[in-house]
């Protein structure tokens, strides 16, 4: 009887340690889950300003392009006017000395002046309401969009933003439009974020290539767009420094870059690589021979309909 109590004790001995042990693991868990769950939000949270950083760079690269695409057509708002308030004078002394021909000669060139006025104006105004249209659209909304007219926006945006932080920087643009594509579902927003990168890219490689060649070679960047077997194609190539084999397997990664420090985030074809493929079910390729080109081609499909969000 006495060993039978003894055995029953131990039994309840033990499995009052093991449930205090069950207890332990439990809590232990619960606070590496906690602890897990913190790590998780963290990295979401510096994610997310990792990515609104490159979103800043973009922005940064395309304020500059704007502010030049403005100022052409202001500059020419601007010296039209000078010319106007001069021939005013003229016109005025024409009329004191009764000059009824030259004056209407004069009137006819104020005419047309103020004609060239207005259209600079509208082109002003144009810029800006296209710019503004463009941040504005929520990220993911997708409408019907001319492809080729946003490909040269963004071409000239990229070119003029890279002019304005290096005067002596120039390059041949050649455009290669396919004018029977007609306008396809797309982000607006999101796909001239990608453009925007790619164009800065090749910019980069030309102007990085021209520098170490000491002005033996025409920088290049070219861009193509056609229509076949139902999908559409955006293809940008440089003939700048190209891409080491060895790294074009690493290049949509994140963080991954090849620029030196502060010049890049290591983000922008990772980013543009989710746009394209995840946003637009389409492809991003890349094709390069070091030290000749670089060539990334955007497919996406003609009837995106079924995937507008």
């Amino acid at each position: 009887m006495g060993a039978g109590l003894g055995v029953f004790g131990l039994i309840v001995l033990m499995l009052y340690r093991n449930n205090k042990h069950r207890k332990k693991a439990q809590a232990l868990l619960q606070i590496q889950k906690e602890q897990l769950e913190n790590t998780l939000y963290e990295l979401k949270s510096t994610q997310a300003q990792l990515i609104q950083s490159e979103k800043m760079a973009s922005l940064g690269e395309l304020t500059a392009g704007i502010a030049h695409e403005i100022q052409n057509p202001l500059n020419f708002v601007n010296n039209f006017s000078e010319v106007s308030i001069e021939l005013l004078d003229e016109l005025k002394e024409e009329l004191q000395k009764d000059e009824t021909e030259e004056a209407l000669a004069i009137s006819m060139d104020l005419k047309e002046n103020l004609s060239k006025i207005n259209h600079h104006g509208k082109r002003a105004d144009s810029i800006v309401k296209n710019m503004l249209q463009h941040s504005r659209a929520s990220s993911g909304v997708k409408q019907l969009t001319n492809i080729n007219a946003l490909a040269e926006e963004y071409l000239n945006l990229s070119y003029h933003g890279f002019r304005a932080k290096d005067k002596d920087f120039n390059a041949n643009l050649i455009t290669e439009f396919d004018n029977n594509i007609s306008k396809i579902i797309v982000g607006p927003q999101e796909l001239g974020r990608v453009l925007l990168n790619l164009f800065n890219n090749a910019f980069y490689a030309i102007q990085q290539k021209k520098a170490h060649l000491n002005g033996q070679y025409q920088p290049e960047v070219k861009v193509l767009t056609r229509q076949q077997n139902g999908q559409v194609e955006i293809t940008i190539r440089d003939n700048g420094t190209g891409i080491p084999e060895n790294l074009k397997n690493k290049i949509f990664q994140p963080f991954f870059t090849t620029k030196p420090t502060g010049l890049g985030t290591g983000l922008g074809l990772s980013l543009a690589y989710d746009i394209i493929t995840k946003q637009h079910g389409g492809k991003l390729l890349v094709q390069s021979e070091p030290g000749q080109h670089t060539e990334f081609t955007i497919v996406l499909p003609h009837h995106s309909a079924s995937i507008v969000n």
